[in-house]
């Protein structure tokens, strides 16, 4: 099987290295991934300038675009016969309306625009909290090969949640749910004519039974979403 990764934190974060070592086993992988940091890019495409192409390891490319010009680039340029695109691991949560902003989430969509399954995955953490990468990864690994693995449908791909843990603590519970709608806290503070967003995520409003409310309460969430 060959899998492209890519995300939008740039390609020397730890998420991404992170997502490397929990799918080294699942095939050939290609690293295509943004430049420098694209977090929050949405599903911006660049199609008025160039895009520079350049491999900085074996089968690993760096690109002057973003995480939807990754998966385009990677697919017409690099690997046309690519059979799954990972996007991830985000450094932080992309829950409820975050999909309609995450560069992350734009790849996994950009995939099952152009037909191929894709999986966004990302990891909430709480503010001024480490994440234990080593724990992610041991979590992701099993679910990996079971999504993978799972009948998929054209015109859709998954986004992958997993919740803030201790150190050294056991495997959450994995529930498929809904996207929670609510909108996020909407908070300014304004200085002259300059304004600075200063919203708590972790103060947002959600739902019960949906992405948000069950990951900020120790689950790891999955949550099927279609381009339609």
């Amino acid at each position: 099987m060959k899998l492209l990764l890519t995300n939008d934190d740039g390609y020397d974060a730890i998420g991404l290295r992170s997502l490397i070592r929990a799918a080294e086993n699942l095939g050939q992988l290609i690293v295509v991934a943004p430049d420098q940091p694209r977090s929050g890019c949405s599903h911006h495409v660049t199609t008025n300038e160039s895009i520079k192409i350049e491999e900085y390891a074996k089968e690993c490319y760096r690109i002057s675009g973003t995480p939807a010009d990754c998966v385009r680039i990677g697919l017409h340029q690099i690997i046309p016969d690519v059979d799954i695109i990972l996007a991830g691991i985000n450094d932080g949560g992309n829950l409820g309306v975050d999909v309609h902003y995450s560069g992350t989430v734009a790849a996994a969509r950009e995939a099952a625009i152009l037909g191929i399954p894709g999986i966004a995955i990302s990891q909430y953490h709480k503010r001024g909290q480490p994440i234990d990468w080593s724990l992610t990864i041991n979590w992701l690994k099993p679910l990996l090969e079971k999504i993978i693995g799972a009948s998929w449908t054209t015109g859709t791909f998954f986004n992958l949640n997993f919740p803030f843990r201790e150190i050294r603590s056991p495997a959450p519970e994995v529930i498929s749910c809904p996207l929670d709608p609510s909108p996020l806290p909407l908070s300014y503070i304004k200085k002259r004519e300059m304004a600075r967003y200063n919203g708590r995520y972790d103060k947002r409003q959600y739902l019960k039974g949906t992405d948000v409310e069950l990951c900020f309460n120790g689950k790891t969430t999955i949550t099927k979403l279609s381009i339609g």
